[in-house]
């Protein structure tokens, strides 16, 4: 070990070791003068005698007397040999007993690796301040470049959020703000909550191979409890206890129980209906939905949808028509949005929300409308509830400016990288 300065490195020599571990000359030669004593017979107990004899006497600690050595009293503390036990654990030590050591040659002085790193910059012109000649002081010897607080740097790209993921989270954390609980449900779902229990006749179009997608293994799953399957049944072939007269078929619990992958996110709605809600209540889902489609820039097989619905007697239509609206211009930032009468099976009356992108025109991105009672009554919910479903995908291509569905999951990194840093 040893100590860094602008010179250098200071180490022990092999002789300065061997002081360190045995002590120095002139400390033994003090020890064993426990009462005068020749020259002759100190000579040949302490190796480098003469040594010894001229740093004792040079520090005062022996005299001679009629030819014979006599210890003048207990020495302090030997400043060489605390220096030495200095420099081994890697202290510093004073110049002055630095220069004693280097002339009785017990140290030796060797250039670390950082000074002749630092060395070799020594009177040209440098632009950064490295480590090595911060250590060794040669920044003082060295010609910084000016720096020029006007010259623009080098943009730097951090990791950050996906843009659409950030959308969703943004979405979904406005909701919350809202008051909204958030809703769930599995993403394989039975024909029963996705078309059955929203009142969706078996025989609808909707429900052909061409518009929704079924599990090939397993096909079919547990339907729930067979108060709420009896119930549903009766609603879809004679309206039940809810003033309608059904759809008029035989109901067939065997096509409910098939499996799809979720086909819309109102599958959440109606599991929370029957698990139970608050009322007044709010509630939302953001799920991935499919359904075959022809692939193109506002359409795609696998989609997201932001489901929500409301419970209060005392909202009306126009409430949920304003919570549309509120979506599309503070969450999406569409400038215009417009209204059409719609139908849905499960929903009376209904309404469709389109925005108006600033390239593509009009884009539809939401369905809404009021339960039908032939949904919520078997479901055990008998106060009105308001529903919605937007498309968040075509939300989002009007938040990030996009022209094309697709390119909510660009791998273009360039447009990945002028999107914004959020925490």
């Amino acid at each position: 070990m040893c100590i860094l300065n602008r010179s250098g490195n200071y180490k022990l020599t092999e002789e300065g070791e061997k002081y360190l571990q045995e002590g120095l000359p002139e400390e033994k030669l003090v020890k064993i003068l426990k009462k005068p004593m020749g020259i002759g017979e100190a000579s040949k107990r302490i190796d480098n005698f003469h040594i010894a004899m001229s740093w004792a006497k040079k520090k005062g600690w022996i005299r001679l007397e009629k030819g014979k050595l006599v210890s003048v009293g207990k020495p302090e503390k030997s400043e060489e040999g605390e220096a030495l036990r200095r420099l081994s654990q890697g202290k510093e030590i004073g110049e002055k007993t630095l220069s004693t050591l280097l002339r009785r040659k017990l140290v030796r002085k060797e250039k670390s690796d950082a000074f002749k790193k630092a060395s070799k910059l020594v009177g040209k012109e440098v632009t950064n301040l490295t480590p090595e000649l911060i250590k060794t002081g040669l920044w003082k010897d060295v010609k910084l470049r000016p720096y020029d607080i006007t010259v623009t740097g080098g943009k730097l790209y951090p990791g950050k959020r996906q843009p659409y993921n950030r959308f969703i989270s943004q979405v979904r954390e406005k909701l919350a703000q809202m008051g909204f609980k958030e809703m769930s449900g599995p993403i394989i779902e039975s024909e029963f909550w996705n078309f059955d229990a929203l009142f969706q006749a078996q025989d609808h179009p909707s429900r052909d191979w061409t518009q929704t997608y079924t599990l090939k293994k397993p096909k079919r799953g547990d339907l729930p409890a067979k108060k709420i399957v009896d119930r549903v049944g009766a609603s879809h072939e004679n309206g039940w206890k809810t003033g309608s007269t059904g759809w008029g078929y035989k109901w067939d619990p065997l096509k409910a129980a098939q499996l799809m992958p979720r086909a819309h996110g109102t599958a959440c709605s109606a599991r929370q209906l029957v698990k139970g809600v608050d009322i007044p209540g709010k509630y939302f889902a953001i799920k991935r939905c499919f359904r075959p489609d022809v692939i193109d820039a506002t359409h795609g097989v696998e989609f997201n949808q932001c489901e929500g619905i409301i419970i209060d007697e005392s909202l009306t239509f126009k409430e949920m028509v304003g919570v549309l609206k509120m979506f599309a211009v503070e969450v999406a930032g569409a400038e215009k949005v417009r209204f059409f009468p719609d139908y849905y099976p499960f929903t009376e009356p209904s309404v469709q929300l389109s925005a108006k992108h600033p390239e593509m025109g009009w884009i539809e991105f939401a369905g809404a409308g009021i339960f039908r009672p032939e949904m919520t009554h078997p479901l055990g919910v008998e106060h009105p509830v308001l529903a919605w479903g937007l498309g968040i995908d075509r939300l989002a291509m009007f938040k990030l400016g996009i022209g094309d569905i697709r390119y909510l999951f660009s791998q273009d990194i360039g447009w990945l990288r002028k999107q914004k840093v959020t925490v």
